[in-house]
């Protein structure tokens, strides 16, 4: 990029903030109650339970069939404060391997505490799993299937020391 895209890119974000950003003091609340699940494709239920159970230690809920597909599981994990991560597998359909695409996942941001944080990515690295750690509180790695994950120990609503909640 050039110097010149990258300040029409800057003008443009400062024209939507401008635009759409309420200051917090007369924002109207949100119409949610909270994220109940995000759901995801799974290749593999054990491979993903192993992996969201054992290393992530993310206890898993619960698992039954999916309705909308028959012989396909769905099947949940705590992310703690009432929000679940679910997850599909759909036998027998080839569902291609996972690819980022324009509308799709590009990653799940989860907030842990600091010291469960180090914890985590002890077992990642004992585990052999591969990560990028970035601004000292963010670790990036995917899962069994693909899926890009975040650990990061910042508090809910704050991102690298700004607030954005």
């Amino acid at each position: 990029m050039t110097e010149i895209d990258l300040a029409t890119i800057d003008a443009e974000r400062e024209r939507i903030r401008a635009t759409y950003l309420q200051p917090a003091d007369s924002r109207p609340a949100s119409s949610a109650r909270g994220l109940h699940h995000f759901a995801v494709v799974a290749r593999d239920v054990e491979e993903t339970v192993r992996f969201y159970q054992e290393v992530l230690e993310f206890p898993l809920t619960e698992i039954f069939e999916n309705r909308d597909y028959p012989g396909s599981n769905h099947f949940f994990f705590d992310l703690g404060h009432d929000n679940l991560l679910a997850f599909f597998d759909f036998p027998g359909l080839d569902v291609g391997p996972y690819a980022e695409v324009l509308g799709g996942l590009h990653h799940i941001a989860i907030s842990v505490e600091p010291d469960r944080w180090q914890h985590l990515k002890d077992k990642l690295r004992d585990a052999g799993i591969e990560y990028l750690e970035e601004s000292g509180t963010s670790i990036y790695f995917r899962d069994p299937n693909g899926a890009r994950l975040e650990l990061i120990a910042d508090p809910l609503g704050e991102m690298y020391g700004t607030k954005v909640l």
